[in-house]
């Protein structure tokens, strides 16, 4: 594409240049006198000249936008000047460090609990500097004046240097077992999306599924349940594997983001399967990192369960498969695609694979490996394995054979973002467990649920509600986890409900409510805000639909209900045989 650039007859042009118009001719002068400081030269003539391609020397000037050409038309009087391009205005400062208005906040409420609340008899002095210091905490990771990772570094240098804990015990949760397993399971999924076996098993269901659209939905559907226990991370398995896919199958069928097109296919298949997600997530232990932290957290309160994988699977199985098999036929009713038929879908993945070729070497690795982990974690109790040695060994394994190489590791960024901040608050937690505030709190809570003659199940009920809808404060579902977890844990125990209920029925809730708003989680915040697709999501919430303009989303509250129901009839049952 030709360029246009400025060129005057002072500058001698060495390569041959064809002109496109003229817009004054000049004549040599017959003499040249050097001009005198009152008397300036007349302005230079102006020509557009067409520009070759720049030569690999690269000598050519930069090219001008098109959108910037010069007005060139002659003007009547020759004394006008060319009019001065102004001068930009000068960037005002860029402001660094931490943001003022969310840092003053974040701190003001720490020291709001410290000095100005009085402090119950029941608790000491230093367990309610702590709780000022975790609020505190807290605060930042909603409102954020720094990233996640440094803001509670903050916290666990206050924690330190007020000498409310000593360096080790600040520093303990760092070696727990669980927060390395969650930083592991970051590697596993990354090996999923370097090896293009995620891929390759969702493009097989829209490959057999594919024909029509609600076919299609339920493809992707499950694709991801199949591969959810060996690929612990819901916003890997939707950056990774499924948002590429559904742009691929949107932009194919004429859905695009941004027109009234997008409901033809692609708000659609988003929704579907972002909603779809958490039932993917609860279904199994390993699916989810919060999922894990969630028995750890249990387990500081006493509360041991057996077999956890088998157990949570068994309690999660009835309520995940009904929800996972009836969402994407609901929003099909309330929120139809344009589009019901889908006939080159199927071809489309054929072709996809086929451009894949034969499963590869490091695919077959990954399976293998990843066989070999779900194995241990499923039977490792009896084995004597750990979950989180099952999971060194398969990484391990990902190392040795090349699958993953350390620098694939160092650049997960998340995973030791993740462990920093993980281990601030669950060490935190697990203080104000030790200190008492945890029970202290869950006591009060108690006597006012006994005040209103509440049943057990009223009071499950009305705690598991507040559990997910306080989501709202949050934008990360393994942040509200370590937050409040283990708070409402003991307030459902003390108001009588079972144990080993009320710590699966959390920790299902946490995977629901990820889909509660559009910054509820991490697989929220891939589907809405990458780059094509955020439009589509808009699109839904502009209707009023799904998504209100507050970004209500009603589909995950009837999933509660529908969890709810299903959960009390059958994961009791499971849970007391325990």
């Amino acid at each position: 594409m030709e360029s246009l650039a400025l060129h005057s007859h002072s500058v001698a042009a060495p390569s041959p240049i064809s002109c496109r118009s003229t817009l004054f001719r000049r004549t040599r002068p017959p003499s040249v006198s050097p001009p005198s400081i009152h008397r300036l030269a007349p302005p230079l003539p102006i020509r557009f000249c067409a520009i070759p391609k720049p030569s690999p020397s690269g000598l050519f000037p930069l090219p001008f936008n098109e959108s910037r050409r010069f007005d060139s038309t002659p003007r009547a009087s020759s004394s006008l000047q060319p009019q001065a391009v102004p001068a930009p205005l000068p960037a005002g400062p860029v402001l660094q460090g931490a943001r003022p208005f969310p840092l003053a906040i974040s701190v003001a409420i720490g020291l709001i609990v410290r000095f100005l609340v009085p402090r119950p008899v029941e608790v000491t002095p230093q367990a309610w500097q702590l709780l000022g210091i975790f609020l505190s905490t807290v605060a930042g990771l909603v409102l954020s004046p720094l990233p996640v990772g440094a803001w509670a570094f903050l916290g666990l240098t206050t924690s330190v240097v007020t000498k409310t804990l000593a360096f080790s015990t600040a520093f303990s949760a760092f070696t727990n077992e669980v927060i390395w397993l969650i930083v592991i399971s970051f590697f596993f999924a990354r090996g999923f999306v370097k090896t293009g076996l995620g891929d390759r098993i969702a493009t097989y269901f829209v490959k057999w599924l594919g024909k029509s659209t609600l076919g299609l939905s339920y493809g992707l559907t499950l694709s991801e349940a199949l591969i959810a226990p060996a690929m612990p991370s819901t916003t890997a398995r939707a950056g990774g594997v499924f948002v590429p896919i559904i742009k691929s199958l949107s932009l194919s069928s004429g859905s695009r983001p941004g027109d009234s097109s997008s409901r033809k296919l692609g708000s659609y298949l988003v929704q579907s399967q972002f909603q779809s997600a958490g039932n993917s997530s609860a279904l199994f232990l390993t699916a989810a990192a919060q999922n894990l932290l969630c028995l750890k957290l249990a387990e500081e309160l006493g509360i041991i369960i057996s077999s956890p994988w088998v157990t949570w699977f068994k309690a999660a199985s009835l309520p995940a498969f009904i929800c996972l098999l009836a969402t994407p036929l609901i929003l099909y009713k309330i929120y139809p695609p344009e589009i019901k038929d889908t006939p080159e879908a199927p071809a489309m993945a054929a072709k996809k694979l086929e451009n894949m070729g034969p499963v590869t070497r490091n695919e077959w690795i990954m399976i293998g490996t990843m066989l070999l982990a779900v194995s241990l974690w499923v039977c490792g109790e009896a084995l004597g394995i750990p979950s989180v040695v099952a999971a060194m060994i398969g990484l391990s394994i990902l190392l040795l054979l090349g699958v993953l190489e350390w620098e694939d590791c160092l650049s997960e960024k998340s995973a030791w973002d993740t462990l920093a901040w993980f281990a601030v608050l669950v060490g935190m937690a697990g203080q104000l467990t030790n200190l008492g505030i945890v029970g202290w709190m869950s006591n009060c809570v108690a006597k006012s649920l006994q005040s209103l003659s509440l049943s057990w199940p009223a009071a499950f009920g009305l705690l598991q509600a507040a559990y997910f809808f306080i989501h709202y404060l949050f934008a990360s579902q393994t942040g509200h986890v370590g937050a409040l977890y283990s708070a409402f844990l003991a307030m459902h125990v003390a108001a009588g409900v079972p144990a080993i209920l009320a710590a699966l029925a959390l920790a299902y809730n946490t995977n629901l409510f990820g889909a509660l708003t559009h910054y509820s989680s991490g697989q929220a915040a891939v589907y809405y805000g990458e780059s094509t697709l955020n439009k589509y999501t808009r699109n839904v919430q502009s209707t009023g639909d799904l998504h209100r303009p507050q970004h209500d989303n009603p589909n995950s509250t009837a999933g509660l209900l529908r969890w709810g129901r299903s959960f009390l009839l059958f994961g009791l049952k499971n849970c007391n045989s325990c």
